[in-house]
């Protein structure tokens, strides 16, 4: 249940497993005196526009308020929230890739305007760590990472491709945003990552501040995909995916 469409289509099971699963594995933790426990969520739980993005909101929710649930035992609960995962089941460099070398000529893009930030596998697992090291409870973690252009993925892929315009699916986004200018409030600067403190908490008010290089973001501060200083080039991108293990991939992306 971590892909659009097949949430849109299956919304009960989209409810069970990332809402219902969510509170279960806080039960389960609270059970069993877990120490620390972080969930991955994603970009689309964001001001969402499909019901995968609203229930990885409600996910969100439910762990941030668990550290309540807590009480007097030890168990901390806090989240990474990041955008797509290079080479992931169901994204659409898989899909560019099987185009390729079944010897396709032309590739379907929703948008040639659309833009995603991007992270890969190691890089993602080497976040999620670093965040169990830092975590106080509550915080949303979000790595800094380079945006693309889909039209650029397309030319790493296949530089004398053809594009096919099919347009936004229902429940898509152009563009991908991971805090918001209600976030930034709450938000601390880090060299590698933005943490989004929850807004009631029992630890110290100056928890990260005293880190070098850490400060506030500013009102009105948003991390989009769109707005991002750091973009992936045409080479950058090309190097990224060479010798990547690919899963099969839907009918089309973007």
């Amino acid at each position: 249940m971590k892909h659009v469409p097949a949430c849109e289509y299956n919304p009960f099971e989209a409810v069970k497993t990332n809402i219902l699963g969510a509170q279960n594995i806080v039960e389960a933790a609270l059970d069993n005196n877990v120490k620390k426990v972080i969930i991955l969520s994603t970009d689309k739980a964001v001001s969402p526009v499909n019901l995968y993005g609203a229930t990885k909101l409600s996910m969100e929710k439910i762990f941030i308020a668990s550290g309540a649930l807590a009480g007097k035992k030890n168990t901390i609960f806090s989240l990474v929230r990041y955008g797509n995962v290079l080479g992931s089941r169901g994204s659409v460099l898989p899909l560019f890739l099987n185009i390729k070398r079944g010897g396709g000529k032309e590739y379907p893009v929703t948008d040639d305007r659309m833009t995603r930030f991007w992270i890969t596998l190691d890089q993602a697992v080497a976040f999620v760590m670093r965040s169990f090291e830092m975590m106080e409870g509550g915080e949303i973690f979000v790595p800094k990472i380079p945006s693309m252009n889909i039209m650029d993925l397309a030319k790493a892929v296949a530089p004398q491709c053809k594009t096919r315009i099919v347009g936004i699916r229902p429940g898509e986004k152009l563009h991908e945003v991971m805090v918001t200018e209600d976030d930034a409030r709450d938000t601390l600067d880090y060299p590698d990552r933005y943490v989004i403190l929850p807004a009631a908490h029992e630890w110290d008010e100056n928890v990260g501040k005293k880190t070098k290089g850490v400060k506030r973001c500013p009102d009105g501060f948003r991390y989009s995909s769109d707005g991002n200083k750091d973009w992936l080039t045409v080479e950058q991108l090309r190097a990224m995916i060479q010798g990547l293990t690919l899963e099969d991939a839907p009918a089309h992306a973007g």
